[in-house]
């Protein structure tokens, strides 16, 4: 693994869950979300982006999520389900991505809004270019994601360390 070659972070939300009568954490997916969790795992294969971990929060709408995303990817990274990330604000994102291992370089975490939204914004500070033009017009719907890279270790992640290299969302 070469220093000069930037770490990835791709911060993933759930796909469209439905309403049942369930509490919050135990929302599934939708039909729609269904589908749109699969065209964003087809997206992210596309990007060519190989991961070495998946961070998933235990809802059952990212953990379906991630579910049907990967197995559009030609490499299944290691997956951990991490409560944490469940309701989840930036900073607590922060926090749990600061323990992540030196050894992995790229990295998916799946979890929600607005903590990963909010977390996009604030680890890329001025958010530039195309992709930040993307996501202010989309703003962070569900199955939407941000591909946001840094130099240096985890532990060392902070506000403004990284920058928006891409967003995508589904379409309406």
């Amino acid at each position: 693994m070469s220093v000069a070659e930037p770490r990835r972070i791709v911060l993933f939300r759930h796909a469209k869950a439905d309403w049942p009568q369930v509490t919050d954490h135990e929302r599934p997916l939708a039909e729609r979300g269904r589908m749109d969790a699969a065209v964003a795992g087809r997206r992210l294969a596309d990007s060519g982006i190989s991961f070495d971990l998946a961070l998933c929060s235990t809802a059952v709408r990212t953990r379906e999520t991630w579910k049907l995303a990967v197995q559009e990817l030609p490499h299944r990274p290691r997956t951990v389900y991490e409560e944490r990330l469940y309701e989840a604000s930036p900073g607590e994102i922060i926090a749990v991505l600061n323990e992540v291992p030196d050894d992995t370089r790229n990295l998916v975490l799946i979890g929600h809004n607005p903590g990963v939204h909010g977390l996009a914004e604030i680890l890329s500070g001025a958010v530039d270019g195309a992709a930040g033009e993307r996501m202010k017009r989309r703003g962070f719907p569900a199955a939407a994601f941000a591909v946001l890279t840094f130099d240096g270790s985890w532990k060392g992640l902070e506000p403004g360390a990284a920058a928006l290299a891409d967003y995508w969302a589904p379409s309406d």
